[in-house]
């Protein structure tokens, strides 16, 4: 491991620019302020760029120690930041889509009350995500991962005075409680993460000389035998179920995802960023760089995978009815993510992070094409209101269509690279616990991918093909392109959403680079393949994945691109299970009931009314009550009569007489 002394200046540069912004913004034009936030997340990436090289070029990670942080009954904490392979891609990927986001944001807030707020935040989720992705301990990361959460929060609600639309007169919802609902659904996670790291602490820190338990380099070097002498399974298994529970609160797996489709309450830059290139891939970032713990546990191995396979099913599944051209894209990032935890359960970390990293270019050109519709179409978010815009933004479509068919996961473009990758690895995948488990995921997984490719082109055929539906709703005003400021990301994102999946090619065409890459990072994989492997399987299981992405794309273009009345006849044939996949399974409202409501009804009736007002309050206001009746009573004395005061002198002088006079006569 190589020390330079330059990593600071990746997590550096963006918060100063969210230190000038906040300080500068409000005296500087709104382009100037998107022109100093991009230029700071630029340098970030232009350092990444650096680190990455020299990474390459002398196989080995970087690193820096700042300060000892902490340093306390026998536990030490360095502030300090670790830029290996695994890093570095997650470094390139943060800044780089960061910095097209914010270009993209200079054209989409110019005319906002407040641009200089909006960078200043931008540039201050960067810089959280930074320390998140490249502090060399858990502590650090810890810092990055509150960060993040703080900044979701102050992003989601930053039209804290308006409300979403919600297509088909549904009711909407406050943007700032939108906010606050990501906010206290990941605390939950968090707590389950801080347990992790507490108990990481207990179980290693007799193992560890000087102190540095936390750090990642020590933790791998204490597993990488096995699991230490005097340590059961058991410790392990818990150790990575609790990290998985911080995981499903930030990469929005169940039960702990329903924050994420209701964060399209913010700027839609602020959905690209969140659900790209940061927030939602923190989780699966934290268990590629965990993996050390994560190869020694099948039942963690199981939970993980477990969990995003029916993620990705569930969450595919509403998405085939939204309405709002962000709540598609919103729940078809919760079904993205339970694809990385598919793979990083299974062991599969290269294809784990590997779908992380063309999901974050193909996603953000997603919603940030989603953002230039909303633009051009005077803000309106209806799928349904929309049709025919094609020949009014010719960009933002074909540059869409590319990342449509990405997702969709069909050759070449980078999706198919990604998702087959981890079809395959499920395919083969042997869990001591339950041998059949990779069989079962491989299966919802390509029902997933059946879905996937069904949504995503619902919403390509409603929004730009068909008949025009959209006049009624901008009375009398057309859509039109986007400036140049949002086009050109589009542009950029959608080369590396063709192109960035040849890095990692399957096995029968060639060596998988990326996989090459992350060696050195991650535990040693699992043998990929046994009895049933071979070139000849995996050309099928490529061929049948194709086929049902095809399948997907040609029933939702029989479907909806003539406007049929298909999908009409089949909502009046099914009002129930399109109910129940519209209002998203109820589980929100499941939830208000279980959860909600009844703490509510505690805290109010009992944690208020009773014991607040009647224990705290009437503790502190009986004390309060006692010393104002001394002072009551004291105050008695004090009347301002100049005899009276003579009286208490006589009195007392007679007092000190027969004092003396008992003291003399017990002399005496």
């Amino acid at each position: 491991m190589h020390s330079v002394s330059y990593l600071q200046y990746i997590p550096l540069f963006p918060l100063l620019g969210a230190l000038l912004c906040a300080v500068l913004g409000p005296r500087l034009k709104p382009a100037a302020v998107g022109a100093l936030a991009t230029v700071m997340v630029g340098a970030s990436f232009a350092v990444s760029v650096a680190a990455f090289f020299e990474v390459r070029s002398g196989h080995q990670a970087l690193q820096t120690v700042l300060y000892t942080w902490n340093a306390l009954g026998g536990l030490t904490v360095d502030v300090g930041f670790l830029f290996d392979q695994l890093s570095a891609v997650m470094a390139l990927v943060v800044t780089g889509v960061s910095t097209l986001i914010h270009l993209y944001s200079i054209g989409y807030i110019a005319h906002d009350r407040s641009p200089w707020r909006f960078f200043s935040y931008l540039n201050l989720f960067v810089f959280s995500m930074a320390l998140l992705i490249l502090g060399n301990n858990l502590l650090v990361m810890f810092v990055g991962w509150e960060g993040v959460g703080l900044c979701s929060y102050l992003l989601i609600g930053f039209w804290y005075d308006g409300w979403m639309k919600e297509p088909g007169g549904q009711r909407g919802m406050a943007n700032s409680v939108a906010g606050m609902k990501a906010f206290v659904v990941n605390r939950i996670g968090d707590f389950g993460f801080l347990l992790a790291i507490f108990l990481i602490v207990v179980t290693f820190l007799p193992k560890v000389a000087d102190g540095r338990v936390l750090d990642f380099a020590v933790l791998r070097a204490l597993m990488e035998g096995g699991i230490p002498s005097g340590i059961g399974l058991g410790i392990i298994t818990t150790i990575c179920l609790l990290l998985f529970v911080g995981a499903t609160g930030k990469s929005a797996q169940l039960p702990l995802y329903v924050w994420l489709p209701d964060a399209m309450a913010g700027p839609t830059p602020v959905s690209a960023l969140i659900h790209a290139a940061t927030m939602v891939t923190a989780g699966v970032y934290m268990v590629a760089r965990m993996s050390f713990f994560y190869i020694q546990s099948p039942t963690a191995q199981l939970v993980v995978a477990g969990v995003g396979a029916a993620t990705a099913l569930f969450a595919a599944t509403i998405g085939l009815v939204q309405r709002d051209i962000k709540k598609v894209l919103a729940y078809s990032t919760v079904s993205q993510l339970g694809y990385m935890f598919i793979g990083v359960g299974m062991c599969a970390y290269s294809a784990g992070v590997f779908h992380l990293t063309t999901h974050a270019f193909f996603k953000a050109l997603l919603f940030l094409g989603a953002g230039s519709v909303i633009h051009g179409m005077h803000e309106e978010q209806d799928i349904y209101r929309m049709g025919g815009l094609k020949k009014y933004m010719p960009l933002t479509y074909w540059t869409f269509l590319v990342a449509t068919i990405a997702i969709a996961g069909i050759w070449p473009f980078a999706g198919f690279f990604s998702k087959d990758e981890i079809l395959w690895q499920a395919f083969n995948y042997h869990n001591e616990v339950f041998p059949e488990a990779g069989r079962v995921i491989w299966a919802v997984g390509l029902t997933g991918a059946l879905l996937t490719a069904f949504y995503m082109f619902r919403l390509v055929a409603l929004t730009f093909w068909g008949p025009e539906r959209f006049h009624e709703v901008l009375h009398g005003k057309h859509p039109h392109e986007s400036p140049w400021t949002m086009t050109l990301p589009l542009t950029v994102l959608a080369v590396l959403s063709f192109g960035a999946g040849w890095l990692a090619m399957p096995h029968i065409w060639g060596p998988n680079l990326f996989h090459h890459w992350l060696e050195p990072a991650v535990a040693a994989l699992p043998p990929v393949g046994g009895h049933h492997s071979g070139p000849g399987l995996e050309w099928g299981l490529m061929i049948l994945s194709m086929g049902i992405a095809g399948l997907g794309i040609a029933s939702a273009m029989g479907f909806y691109r003539q406007d049929a009345p298909l999908p009409t006849r089949m909502k009046a044939a099914f009002p129930g299970l399109y109910r129940v996949l519209y209002q998203k399974y109820y589980v929100d409202e499941l939830y208000d009931t279980a959860v909600i409501r009844p703490l509510v009804s505690v805290s109010r009736g009992f944690l208020w009314k009773f014991f607040d007002v009647n224990v705290i309050d009437g503790t502190v206001n009986g004390l309060a009550s006692a010393v104002r009746l001394c002072g009551m009573a004291l105050r008695r004395l004090q009347t301002g009569l100049v005899h009276t005061y003579a009286y208490f002198i006589v009195l007392g002088a007679l007092a000190f007489v027969f004092y003396v006079m008992m003291m003399l006569s017990k002399g005496l």
